[in-house]
């Protein structure tokens, strides 16, 4: 049996990690596997860049989408998949090698998992994660300057050229096509335990 796929994506910010590590803590990774758009970026020489030359990673054109679509359907046919961890060029953070093995949820994260047809044609649920645009940034400043070594002003140009434009122009229309849209201002605990609920129904009706 394919495993039950399910999209998780939204604005950045807007709290999709978050969501995912609750959901991965109430299943076993015998049960469930997560796999992120954000392993899947382009290197950064092939980035493009903005009319001021800042690289903009929150563009369709920054996804190597092929590797991303072809890992997917792996997944889907049984197959486990190997990918070196994308760290953005971060010299405080040594990449790993991930292992994403088969399991009866799979999990797609990312900001384009519902906005790139193929990906989204595999898809078997699909959740939009929303919050205010003050929440989303606050989460922002506090990530990229943590884990991807970006300075303050950096951080503000890119959700203000970059990150917003996008996300009005490509992935906020994609709310209105999911099948849960789950607000994330403050808590999220009783929607991730309505879906938790929902998947361990399949899980058991599965054996």
């Amino acid at each position: 049996m394919k495993p039950y796929t399910i999209g998780i994506t939204g604005g950045s910010g807007s709290g999709k990690t978050f969501f995912l590590q609750g959901l991965s803590a109430s299943f076993g990774s015998d049960h469930i596997c997560l796999i992120s758009q954000d392993n899947y970026y382009k290197p950064r020489d092939l980035q493009p860049v903005d009319e001021n030359g800042v690289k903009n990673f929150d563009l369709p054109v920054s996804i190597d989408r092929e590797a991303f679509e072809a890992d997917l359907l792996k997944l889907r046919s049984g197959q486990s998949v190997t990918k070196l961890e994308y760290t953005f060029n971060n010299p405080a953070a040594g990449p790993k090698m991930l292992e994403f093995k088969v399991a009866p949820i799979l999990v797609v994260e990312g900001l384009f998992v519902q906005y790139f047809e193929e990906i989204a044609s595999q898809l078997d649920l699909k959740v939009f994660i929303e919050a205010k645009d003050h929440v989303k940034l606050g989460r922002r400043i506090k990530r990229d300057q943590v884990e991807r070594g970006y300075d303050l002003d950096d951080v503000l140009y890119r959700y203000q050229c970059h990150v917003m434009p996008v996300y009005e122009r490509l992935i906020e229309p994609l709310k209105h096509q999911a099948d849960l849209v789950i607000p994330n201002n403050s808590d999220f605990s009783h929607a991730l335990e309505v879906l938790t609920g929902f998947l361990r129904h399949r899980l058991a009706l599965a054996n």
